[in-house]
């Protein structure tokens, strides 16, 4: 069953430019993985220190295997001390 995930990451004052080359850095190996459908990242126009990722996977399996790889695990290296807040992200199914 397919999953889509929803982050948001909350950067420190001063370092938005530095989260989004982190995101930029990491978007096209993650959508090169087998078990990526769709990635998509947002910056929100209201509050410039807030960022999305939205994501689909084939299915569980492949999200797990692309939390496990390097170029994920040093993404979250690199962006966690830029970043005001723990990244929040949900795992949904598709209701309607």
């Amino acid at each position: 069953m397919e999953i889509f995930i929803f982050a948001r990451f909350q950067a420190r004052p001063g370092s938005e430019t530095e989260v989004e080359a982190a995101l930029r850095e990491v978007v096209p190996p993650s959508r090169a993985e087998a078990g990526c459908v769709s990635l998509h990242v947002f910056r929100s126009i209201r509050d410039s220190q807030v960022f999305y990722i939205h994501s689909r996977w084939k299915d569980e399996a492949a999200f797990d295997e692309h939390a496990r790889l390097p170029h994920t695990t040093k993404f979250i290296e690199r962006v966690e001390p830029l970043l005001d807040h723990r990244v929040e992200a949900q795992r949904c199914q598709l209701l309607m």
